[in-house]
């Protein structure tokens, strides 16, 4: 009998344009490694954004914004993830495009509200009463049923629990029975119960019940220190957007107005600034007590100059706000018009919203620096690419785009395995190059056939 092993497809499936980047491969001193992290280049930008994180870290930066420009392909996208991934996963990081303000189910102001509230995090420590043990003894109590037949009801539940300083029994409520049947909690596994509101959760399979098998579907934790019942601090990550939603969410009624009423209600709600403010005024109650720290993110803007004056008018009071996110813009326009007007200004930005921005620029990539990006790709998407076919992806990335180049990759990978071959040569470029035009070529071809095309 012949066994294979089933390789896994799931990392073939989620590469994605910007799979690569790892952080900015800075040193210690925040100077820039020439290639490290998934990013090549751009050593300049990549200092200016490390000093970026470490305001960020230090929460000197809220309320400001940066504005990263330049040309097409030349990883202004790339180093603002590369911030999210320096940042971790405890700072709120909302990347948006400038075209998604335009919808036609909600003010373009509200979109942006929405994703600036979204990039602000709260961390929430609360102090909660709990009972945290082995489950030792798990016996439903049933009784006979109020409304009559045969039926019987679970009236209340015994739950035996224990620690390595000592055992409690504890009677519940059939609510939290029903909430230890989804938690599949059974004899001898290891849960917390919250004496508050009787959420149950079920941490693992108490280690005392370990076997001595190399693999098992079960996860063992190890028996819970101190008393059963005992005061345990939990840390909760929210944003204000989370805490806008759950209180803008209609508790409806059960006359006929009411349930019309969420019927007819559209799927997107705006919250309205006044639910806002009361929001703003808990938390801020919360941090002045202690209970809570503000966490100020960052909202990543692509393509800037899609947003219209309206939206650059709102933005300056949203920067101005005492709870404001860090704003991260990014454009690859030079000199054009301010959308909604016949305003012609720097990246198609308003000159007084300029002029409260750092501006990064990203310069165009050399040839070499070209090549050690096709290097890169190549081995995140697990090709095989001989060095003269990485030449020739070089000068086709210099004398077309970059992002033409790298697109080449795959095709070319395809035509390898086509011809029998497990890495890709010169010849596979040349062929996908006839195949596939890149924008100049294209460009050039319809100027030449102009008069073939329709007007």
């Amino acid at each position: 009998m012949k066994i294979e092993e089933v390789k896994s497809t799931v990392k073939t499936q989620r590469i994605s344009a910007h799979s690569h980047v790892k952080g900015l491969g800075l040193t210690e001193t925040g100077e820039a490694i020439k290639v490290a992290s998934g990013l090549v280049g751009q050593d300049q930008a990549r200092e200016a954004a490390g000093l970026v994180v470490d305001l960020i870290k230090a929460k000197r930066m809220a309320g400001r914004a940066i504005l990263m420009a330049g040309p097409p392909g030349t990883g202004k996208t790339a180093i603002a993830l590369a911030v999210a991934h320096e940042l971790g996963n405890k700072v709120p990081f909302c990347p948006m495009v400038g075209s998604e303000v335009f919808s036609t189910e909600i003010k373009k102001t509200e979109v942006l509200m929405e994703n600036f509230r979204r990039a602000i995090g709260l961390r929430i420590k609360e102090t909660k009463e709990v009972y945290e043990g082995e489950v030792t003894e798990l016996t439903p109590v049933e009784t006979e049923n109020p409304v009559g037949g045969y039926t019987k009801t679970v009236s209340h539940v015994v739950i035996g629990m224990k620690t390595a300083k000592g055992t409690k029994q504890l009677k519940l409520d059939p609510s939290i029975y029903e909430s230890l049947q989804k938690e599949r909690v059974e004899v001898g596994d290891v849960i917390y119960v919250e004496a508050n509101s009787g959420a149950v959760k079920r941490q693992g399979r108490s280690d005392t019940f370990a076997t001595e098998f190399d693999l098992e579907a079960e996860e063992y934790v190890p028996l819970p220190k101190g008393d059963v019942h005992k005061r345990k601090e939990v840390i909760q990550d929210v944003t204000l957007h989370d805490l806008d939603c759950a209180n803008a969410r209609p508790q409806g009624g059960q006359d006929i107005m009411s349930m019309m009423g969420q019927m007819m209600k559209p799927k997107k709600t705006e919250i309205t600034d006044k639910l806002r403010r009361e929001i703003n005024k808990v938390v801020n109650k919360y941090i002045d007590d202690g209970i809570a720290e503000l966490v100020p993110g960052v909202l990543f803007i692509d393509e800037v100059h899609m947003l219209d004056i309206e939206c650059f008018t709102y933005l300056h009071r949203a920067l101005e706000s005492t709870i404001a996110p860090i704003v991260i813009f990014a454009t690859n326009r030079g000199r054009s018009l301010i959308r909604g007007t016949d305003v012609l200004s720097s990246h198609g930005i308003p000159l007084d919203l300029l002029d409260r921005l750092l501006i990064i620029r990203t310069l165009p990539y050399s040839e070499e620096e070209m090549v050690q990006i096709v290097k890169l790709r190549a081995s995140t998407e697990g090709l095989t690419i001989d060095e003269a076919a990485v030449s020739v992806l070089g000068q086709i990335g210099v004398n077309a785009t970059l992002r033409y180049a790298v697109q080449l990759l795959t095709p070319a990978s395809i035509n390898a395995k086509i011809c029998g071959r497990t890495n890709i040569v010169k010849s596979d470029i040349k062929d996908m190059t006839e195949i596939f035009m890149d924008a100049k070529s294209s460009a050039a071809m319809l100027k030449e056939n102009s008069a073939k095309y329709m007007m």
